[in-house]
């Protein structure tokens, strides 16, 4: 067979948004290599991937409504159109149900499909999909986010859970085409260890993609998280977000202001450690039972527990100083930018103005 597709589904925080952003950089000289990771001219290929996997499960959210509809087809027309090596990636497909699943597999019938799903300790995942959460509208605290998850009652579980999420999308693949991949517990001697597993289970070379990535979606402390939550709360938008919020309060506030702040980290309280190591005991043993090829080390999916003497702190309950702090840079930042859209406003209408009066000489 000579189109080889891998399918990357997620999980999300695992590194996903570097990945495809190193894709992106290097999409011209992957390409010379044989390897095409999907793209319509003059558009960002993540943004197409991500399109084109809310069209497959049939969601539509940041963005216009209908933003999304044909770009699963229009995936499949690229992907026809390869040779070689064809990547598709986007975290949302991990919780695909499985009539969504199924139609993937149909579409790409033809191809040799490889799915790949990288995998993280619960002990780091779940306070970074809490925040994740919070930069997306959502209102919840931290205690009751991870009650739902324990109980399976969030679309992030459901992304999740591994043995589930590969139960699902290898059910007609044969094991040795699923491949797992760790996220380490450490970054290795050059920062770039899951990078090196990616390409390997993608069957790259990692000199054809030599162009790093400076974008990584990193996670917000306790007191900023609580701020943005309480700013989610007197916005009262939706579940999912608006493309103004999505703009202007998880682009601008969150991932550029938020995140640069020196902060105290979201950890897992000491108290939800049993249910994350029982997870890994299930998800080890899961593993190793399938025949699933693994890319990394399985006992990277085992929680580190804080050490001795480490203080939690509760991101439901912030000092009101902590706050502060964080809100003062944020009415800064938000006070400077409708300041610069204002003026921005008034330039353009100026334009508008004066090109209408030569229109009507």
């Amino acid at each position: 067979m000579s189109r080889v597709v891998h399918l990357h589904i997620g999980a999300p925080k695992t590194g996903t948004t570097y990945l495809q952003d190193r894709l992106l950089l290097n999409a011209a000289s992957l390409a010379r290599h044989g390897v095409t990771v999907p793209s319509p001219r003059g558009s960002r290929s993540d943004m197409f991937h991500f399109r084109a996997a809310l069209d497959l499960l049939e969601q539509d959210w940041g963005g216009t409504p209908g933003h999304a509809k044909g770009a699963w087809d229009a995936m499949v027309k690229r992907v026809d159109r390869a040779d070689g090596n064809v990547i598709i990636s986007h975290e949302i497909l991990a919780g695909a149900k499985p009539d969504k699943i199924a139609k993937a597999m149909n579409d790409l019938a033809g191809n040799e499909v490889h799915v790949i799903y990288s995998a993280r300790d619960l002990g780091r995942q779940l306070p970074a999909a809490w925040q994740e959460s919070i930069k997306q509208g959502r209102k919840w605290p931290f205690t009751r986010f991870l009650t739902k998850v324990e109980r399976g009652q969030t679309w992030m579980f459901n992304a999740m859970d591994l043995p589930s999420v590969l139960a699902r999308w290898g059910a007609k693949l044969p094991p040795e085409r699923v491949h797992v991949v760790t996220v380490p517990h450490d970054r290795g001697p050059n920062g770039d260890e899951l990078w090196l597993r990616f390409c390997r289970a993608f069957s790259l070379d990692p000199a054809w993609a030599p162009l790093d990535s400076e974008r990584d979606n990193r996670s917000l402390g306790i007191a900023e998280t609580s701020l943005l939550r309480k700013l989610n709360r007197r916005l009262e938008l939706g579940v999912w977000r608006e493309p103004a919020y999505d703009n202007l309060i998880r682009e601008v506030l969150a991932q550029e202001v938020l995140v640069s702040r020196k902060a105290v980290p979201v950890r897992l309280p000491p108290d939800r450690y049993d249910f994350a190591e029982q997870q890994a005991d299930l998800w080890i043993e899961w593993i190793k039972g399938s025949g699933v090829d693994v890319i990394g080390d399985v006992e990277d999916l085992r929680p580190r527990r804080p050490a001795e003497g480490e203080v939690w702190k509760n991101p439901d309950r912030v000092r009101a100083k902590l706050e502060l702090g964080a809100a003062l840079d944020a009415l800064t930042v938000m006070t400077q930018e409708a300041a610069n859209r204002a003026s921005a406003d008034t330039v353009g209408g100026r334009i508008r103005e004066a090109a209408r009066r030569l229109r009507d000489r």
